[in-house]
């Protein structure tokens, strides 16, 4: 830095004097502005930094009322002044450290049309109202919501496929049972199956009133009353077939002789159900004489008999007799043959054995065959 030429300076004025006259630096001037290149104003240092008794209060006031540049003028006159103190008397002129003065704004900034009057005090950096800290929240909560739908994407995809597939079999089921209880499943046709001695279409009628019932819904009470009057039946099975048939199973008695009594020739099964009574002995049918009638055991061992007898032995019989559950003797048509039973125990096997034996020695060269002992059968 160039040093400034030591030249005589005028003696220090006061501070009030170098306040009112004070000349500025001129701006074109070489050899002034040589002159004031190593002063700088005091840093920070303003007329009103300054105590109260340094200055006139009139000189404060009249600063004040001219404004932004007469305190520019004022700092320039300090200026002056302070290196004419600084040169005075010394060789070498001090120097100050330069600091860019604060800059006094030349002009109010213009408010912001779009603010309120009152608001004018509020800066950007300033207030954050309720609906921004609301929106920011709302976001925060979204993003949140959108990488949790993110990392359950395959969780919520087989829940959604297990859940449709419940949702299909339900509605299925659903379906299917509205389907079976309404009328497009309603009975139009009754079958029967099983019938020999009873007539199938009689059976059919009697059950007539089932008609138009969907399947699920066929009242079995009211088809056992309707059952009950044929005696011959002595168990039945209902099956549906969709869509329209209703199948009817049923098992008829057989019967096993007749029993006479006051009224005449009652036909009987093994358990002494009444199957029908006629005056006279019905053909084809033994005549059962039991000890004790058909509440005794004797009877229920001769039902067990007649009932272990094959269809063609069977037709044969003409009379049965017992006096005792072990002492059944069967009588044989045309022949007069007799088979000595004994009790019902192991019938099926004294069935078999007697039909072998009838096979080689028929009954019009027999009076007896005794099977009393299934493994050994007499023959006389």
């Amino acid at each position: 830095m160039r040093r400034p030429s030591p030249l005589p300076q005028p003696p220090v004025a006061s501070r009030g004097q170098a306040r009112a006259g004070a000349p500025t630096p001129p701006a074109d001037d070489h050899t002034a502005g040589d002159d004031w290149a190593g002063v700088a104003p005091a840093d920070d240092y303003s007329i009103e930094d300054r105590p109260v008794e340094d200055h006139p209060t009139e000189d404060l006031s009249a600063l004040r009322e001219a404004g932004p540049r007469a305190t520019e003028s004022a700092r320039e006159t300090q200026a002056g002044s302070t290196n004419s103190a600084l040169t005075d008397g010394n060789d070498t002129a001090r120097v100050i450290p330069l600091s860019s003065p604060t800059a006094l704004p030349s002009a109010a900034p213009a408010p912001d049309s779009g603010r309120a009057p009152g608001s004018a005090a509020k800066t950007d950096a300033g207030d954050v109202g309720f609906r921004e800290v609301w929106r920011a929240s709302r976001a925060r909560r979204k993003a949140l919501r959108a990488e949790i739908r993110r990392f359950t994407v395959r969780q919520r995809r087989r829940r959604a496929i297990w859940l449709g597939a419940a949702a299909s079999v339900l509605l299925l089921a659903l379906g299917t049972l509205g389907a079976a209880y309404s009328p497009l499943f309603g009975v139009e046709r009754i079958s029967v199956v099983g019938a020999q001695q009873l007539a199938a279409d009689d059976i059919s009628d009697a059950l007539a009133t089932q008609l138009g019932t969907p399947l699920p819904l066929v009242d079995e009470s009211a088809v056992k009353a309707a059952l009950v009057a044929f005696p011959l039946i002595e168990t039945y099975a209902l099956e549906a077939r969709p869509p329209h048939e209703l199948v009817v199973r049923i098992v008829e008695r057989t019967p096993i002789g007749l029993i006479e009594t006051r009224a005449g020739y009652t036909l009987v099964d093994a358990a002494g159900v009444a199957l029908s009574t006629a005056a006279t002995p019905s053909a084809g049918m033994p005549v059962l004489a039991i000890a004790g009638g058909i509440d005794s055991d004797a009877f229920a061992a001769a039902g067990q008999v007649m009932r272990a007898l094959p269809d063609d032995i069977r037709a044969q019989v003409t009379e049965v007799t017992a006096s005792t559950p072990d002492d059944v003797t069967l009588t044989l048509g045309g022949s007069n043959a007799q088979v000595v039973w004994g009790s019902a125990d192991r019938s099926a096997d004294k069935a078999l054995n007697l039909a072998k034996m009838m096979a080689q020695r028929p009954p019009a060269d027999v009076t007896t065959y005794d099977v009393t002992s299934p493994e050994v059968v007499v023959v006389r």
